[in-house]
């Protein structure tokens, strides 16, 4: 019996635990939301304009045998996101892990970017992580759980044509570590940055990237995916770590 029980652990390491993922209808976070599922654990979703898209995926999460929620969230707005955290509670009776994976992204000469642009990209990329993570840090503390932030690998190296960008993500690295400093022991805290990555889209610039990157191609949403697995189910004690998800692009 012990034996099939450590199997059972062992193959579904998130068995019973309850795993957020924001802006997952598509994309980079539903192939998060369907990887965690894959370790058992029950999903809830967040989307704000893709409702057909975060129904679909719901349907293929709950075909995985676990539970499956999805929850339209405005995450420019904090009394949208508070009732989110708390619908996501009340169903599943608690949070283990959140990924902080909804994100935007646009190209822009750096003396064109208004001031709207600038706050917009910071309100998404940056303020609303913070804010989701505040509205689910009680119910964290309780679990002794953990943040996944998606950051990207313009945080880390700058893209002239993506000031904004770059500098939401920027500031995404730097309140991962603070909060892994501010919230332990109780609460891991780590993030994922990716570099290039195949989402469907094809053209001589991915072809461009695909050469200068040292494994020699671009990444895939599961290459991702499994970097945020990793960190939901390492060693709690790996806390205040980014781990860059491009193929040594950066070297």
């Amino acid at each position: 019996m012990a034996a099939i029980v450590s199997d059972i652990v062992m193959d579904k390491p998130l068995a019973g635990k309850t795993v957020l993922v924001t802006g997952a209808a598509k994309r980079i976070g539903r192939a998060i939301a369907l990887d965690l599922a894959g370790s058992g654990a029950n999903v809830a979703i967040t989307y704000l304009g893709s409702q057909v898209e975060a129904e679909d995926t719901v349907r293929v999460l709950a075909d995985r045998d676990v539970e499956a929620f999805a929850v339209r969230c405005e995450l420019r707005d904090p009394e949208s996101i508070e009732q989110m955290v708390a619908a996501v509670a009340e169903e599943f009776g608690r949070i283990d892990v959140l990924v902080n994976n909804a994100g935007r992204f646009e190209s822009e000469a750096l003396e064109d970017i208004s001031v709207e642009q600038w706050d917009a990209m910071f309100a998404t990329n940056t303020r609303a992580p913070f804010l989701v993570a505040r509205a689910a840090y009680s119910h964290l503390k309780a679990a002794k759980g953990r943040i996944i932030n998606i950051g990207s690998l313009g945080g880390l190296h700058p893209w002239s044509t993506h000031a904004h960008y770059c500098t939401s993500k920027a500031a995404l690295h730097m309140l991962s570590k603070t909060m892994a400093k501010a919230w332990a022991p109780e609460i891991s805290v780590n993030c994922v940055a990716p570099g290039m990555i195949e989402q469907g889209e094809i053209g001589e610039a991915y072809e461009h990237f695909a050469h200068k990157t040292p494994m020699q191609r671009n990444g895939t949403v599961e290459d991702v995916a499994a970097a945020v697995r990793f960190f939901a189910t390492a060693p709690h004690f790996i806390t205040g770590q980014l781990i860059a998800v491009d193929g040594g692009l950066a070297l």
